[in-house]
């Protein structure tokens, strides 16, 4: 099958049109979008038409369903989280802060695929960071206070019962259900610089949202180092500010961006389904 690709002119992004996803992908599309992904590290296909079937066959095209460790899944179909937030719901917006998906984990995830279902008139982007391009622009001095550093992930600050989404947040009418657990303070090193598995590029890997701090440094002279790196791999220059459609379904590479939900859409229900891929 073929298909066109229209790069973003931002940091990273494309978006691929000529397929319809609602309908199964020849081993050579598959192979063929897979390497528009990776190259441009986030891809949007717009104006699809798709169940939750489709949605997880195009999924599986990439990889197995790796769950989600602290959201509950749609009770019929445990590969897919609906992200529902109604027109009158007052609680803070979820994932409105710099992250890679479950960085904390041993083996973080490699894809996350939104597909957008009911869609604001206005507010409610995701934005990306290309993180191969903060870390190839970077000063070398700060390359050089990087370098051969582990840090320290956890998932603490977001999901354990004291955190942003633990106990305080269950009586706050959210439309999903987050389920914080005492796992959420175990601590995963993670080297900050990595080279990509697939590709082989280099690239940081995380920041201060799931990121407590660098192994054998001093409290102080971590954090101000971890400061230092997010001050840096959030300029504006190294973004993709997306704007939902009806219909629309991105998928992005947690080991190569970060990402953010966005707000401004008050007043209105939103509803994406998710899968997360190994």
């Amino acid at each position: 099958m073929s298909f066109t690709v229209s790069p973003t002119g931002a940091a990273c992004g494309a978006t691929i049109n000529g397929l319809d996803l609602s309908r199964p992908l020849d081993a050579a599309t598959v192979a063929a979008v897979r390497e528009v992904w990776l190259e441009h590290k986030v891809v949007v296909f717009p104006d699809q038409d798709l169940s939750d079937d489709d949605l997880e066959r195009f999924s599986r095209y990439f990889g197995e369903f790796a769950g989600d460790p602290y959201i509950a899944s749609m009770e019929d179909r445990p590969n897919i989280i609906e992200l529902r937030r109604t027109a009158d719901e007052t609680s803070p917006i979820f994932a409105d802060s710099w992250h890679t998906d479950w960085s904390f984990g041993e083996t973080p995830p490699a894809a996350t695929i939104l597909y957008g279902i009911t869609i604001p008139p206005r507010g409610g982007n995701t934005d990306f960071i290309n993180q191969e391009k903060a870390l190839r622009e970077m000063p070398e001095d700060l390359r050089l206070r990087l370098h051969g550093r582990v840090a320290l992930h956890s998932a603490q600050r977001a999901y354990a019962p004291d955190g942003i989404y633990g106990d305080q947040d269950s009586s706050k009418g959210r439309g999903f259900k987050i389920l914080a657990s005492d796992d959420a303070y175990k601590v995963q090193p993670h080297p900050i610089i990595r080279p990509h598995p697939e590709t082989g590029n280099e690239s940081i890997f995380g920041c201060i949202g799931y990121i407590l701090g660098f192994q054998d440094m001093e409290p102080d002279d971590s954090m101000a180092l971890l400061m230092d790196l997010y001050r840096w791999q959030t300029r504006e220059e190294f973004q993709y500010q997306h704007e939902w459609q009806p219909g629309m379904l991105v998928m992005w590479d947690n080991r190569a961006v970060l990402h953010k939900a966005n707000g401004g859409y008050e007043g209105h229900e939103r509803v994406l389904h998710r899968t997360v891929i190994k």
